[in-house]
């Protein structure tokens, strides 16, 4: 499960190293691949293991083709999406196209997500989660889905 935040930084390049402890998880699937692309709701990329993606696109396989959501979703989020392996040292190419999405600059946070990575600059990071933590509204949606998992 991938969980945490990690701050890095992106080279001239576009590479940027993934966090040795969502590298560990990897390695235990046996893979050293993410399947990277745009979030749909904020500025940032999202990035998952090649396994968790392929099962994605055997479920979406099964929506209807030609229902606009589906083909929206097709189109701005499965086309985006860029397969990037890590290097021998974990990092990975940020593609320009991706990069220009979530505004990346210098600094960035791989933040964990349970089954997925979100890769944010740093700046947009930290506006995000205060844009959150100072909604009262936002605090109470989260309180009552953690009361639905008992917690």
């Amino acid at each position: 499960m991938f969980r945490g935040t990690y701050e890095h930084a992106i080279d001239a390049k576009g590479r940027t190293s993934f966090p040795s402890k969502f590298r560990e998880l990897l390695a235990a699937e046996d893979s050293s691949k993410l399947m990277i692309t745009t979030s749909l709701d904020a500025p940032c990329l999202v990035a998952y293991p090649m396994r968790a993606w392929t099962a994605f696109e055997e479920r979406l396989k099964t929506l209807p083709q030609f229902d606009k959501a589906v083909i929206n979703l097709k189109r701005t989020y499965v086309a985006s999406a860029q397969d990037q392996d890590l290097d021998a040292v974990g990092r990975l190419l940020i593609p320009p196209m991706l990069r220009e999405h979530a505004k990346l600059k210098r600094d960035v946070i791989w933040a964990g997500n349970v089954t997925y990575v979100e890769l944010w600059d740093k700046e947009s990071f930290h506006a995000a989660r205060r844009a959150i933590t100072e909604s009262a509204e936002q605090r109470a949606e989260m309180a009552e889905r953690l009361a639905e998992l008992g917690l």
